[in-house]
């Protein structure tokens, strides 16, 4: 695969030419590629972000509490909090904090933001995960009071990801850690005033960023030739044309947080109505061999919790853990032989899968896998009807609910209802053990096959000394150099 686009690479100008392996001098502005789409403003409360528009929004407005570098929480607009009732009530006093107008911060516009954000009718990605959430009122003007139905312990980190930054509707700028200013190419972000220090002086070039929402070729490119200081966002799709650009292994980084890879059932019917066809589909695949073809250290996993988090019991294991590949597929080869016997036309699965050459990486075991036990597999994009497809998603915080929830894409309602159980649940010990049950309907029923963990890479400059990996695969811009944290 890496000598087939290889080529291309050598068309971008990735193997020639250029100052070589991101490195610029360290006085002038910080220059970020984020992979995805145009680096601009969008409403989080209108639909999902685009990644390039999640690292726009966590730089030009904070919500309540923010990641550090370590994706550990840190104050944002809240200076500090206390959780009272039980965990049934946060409340979070603000800290002095100004728009890009240099009008303040007030408390009633924060509980607006939230509010909407909140909403059932909300599209905002995080909006599922918010139905805990009573009430936010303003209780002065500098402080505000989320008051929870029941509690939750892990609700600051929903509140720190870009999908619950607070900013004005309608302009959406916010109130930093960053000012956008509109350029040709992406935006220029510099330091917003800082209210707690004496001086806020014109930046250093080296303290501002640029910052540019692209492909992952272009990126790469672009660090290549000494153009940008640090990529974002790269995925298992894109992994494979990092190596024939030959950087400096010092700037290539790997974070494996959690989170679900892995196929969805999308359709129950013919084949796939039988969960013990669907378990065939789990046995046939080997994950040691997929992972390793598409990065050696890809960590595979057979769950679908990654551990035990806030479940009352460790991850369910399915039933075929225990048999070696060679066991698993004689067994998924006779489950499908049954089947064919009373189905004689022909088998045919579809996979959604996005693009890109570790997609087909990935394509390329899932189809052998298939065949190998009698199916006929066809691959659609990932807006296709399909059969099956691809999650490739980061917990945005740690709570098996948010993994039952994300893996049962197209449940029955007994298994809905399961983990709707979870979300109702009175108290955490009653929240735990819905969760472990949920988790061990999913698994028994096959909703949901595990692959890996999410693989996610970054191209690093070593001026960036601030950057580090973490399990959330979250680097902010404001923590990119030890010397300005």
């Amino acid at each position: 695969m890496n000598r087939s686009i290889l080529p291309v690479l050598l068309a971008l100008g990735l193997a020639t030419g250029g100052c070589g392996n991101g490195q610029r001098k360290d006085d002038a502005p910080v220059v970020v590629s984020a992979i995805g789409g145009e680096a601009r403003a969008a409403d989080p409360s209108a639909g999902p972000l685009d990644p390039a528009e999640r690292v726009l929004m966590g730089a030009t407005a904070q919500g309540l509490v923010r990641f550090d570098a370590t994706g550990q929480i840190e104050p944002g607009l809240a200076e500090r909090w206390i959780v009272i009732d039980d965990g049934r009530s946060y409340i979070f006093r603000l800290r002095e904090a100004y728009w890009p107008d240099g009008t303040p911060v007030t408390a009633a516009q924060v509980v607006r933001v939230l509010r909407r954000a909140a909403a059932p009718a909300s599209r905002n990605a995080l909006a599922p995960f918010l139905a805990v959430i009573d009430e936010i009122v303003e209780m002065t003007p500098t402080v505000i009071e989320v008051r929870l139905k029941r509690p939750r312990p892990d609700l600051l980190k929903l509140f720190a990801q870009p999908e619950l930054a607070v900013f004005r509707t309608g302009t959406l700028d916010g109130s930093g850690p960053f000012l956008a200013r509109a350029m040709a190419g992406g935006p220029l972000l510099i330091p917003a005033r800082d209210p707690q220090r004496q001086d806020n002086a014109t930046p250093e070039p080296e303290e501002t960023v640029r910052l540019h929402g692209e492909r992952a070729a272009l990126a790469i490119a672009r660090f290549k030739a000494g153009e940008s200081d640090l990529v974002l966002g790269g995925t298992f799709a894109d992994w494979p044309i990092v190596d024939p650009a030959k950087l400096a292994p010092a700037n290539v980084r790997l974070d494996q947080p959690n989170g679900l890879f892995g196929l969805a059932v999308m359709l129950r019917e013919g084949f796939l109505a039988d969960p013990a066809n669907r378990a065939a589909i789990a046995m046939a695949i080997d994950r040691a061999a997929l992972t390793r073809e598409v990065q050696p250290h890809w960590a595979p996993v057979e769950t679908i919790l990654p551990g035990k988090l806030d479940s009352a019991a460790l991850p369910a294991q399915p039933g075929w853990a225990t048999l070696p590949i060679a066991a698993r597929r004689d067994a998924a080869r006779a489950q499908v032989a049954a089947w064919r016997r009373q189905h004689p036309e022909p088998l045919v699965v579809r996979i959604a899968l996005p693009a890109g050459p570790g997609a087909t990486l990935v394509w390329a075991h899932l189809a052998e896998a298939l065949v190998a036990i009698g199916i006929e597999p066809r691959r659609v994009g990932p807006g296709a009807t399909a059969e099956l497809k691809l999650i490739d998603a980061v917990a945005p915080y740690d709570s098996g609910r948010w993994f039952v929830q994300t893996a049962c894409v197209a449940c029955p309602d007994t298994l809905e209802a399961l983990i709707l159980a979870g979300r109702e649940a009175p108290d955490l010990a009653a929240r735990a053990q819905r969760i472990a049950e949920a988790d061990a309907a999913l698994t028994g029923d096959s909703s949901y096959i595990p692959i890996a963990q999410p693989l996610r890479w970054s191209l690093v400059a070593l001026r960036l000394d601030g950057w580090q990996r973490n399990a959330r695969a979250w680097h902010p811009l404001n923590h990119l150099r030890n010397e300005t944290e």
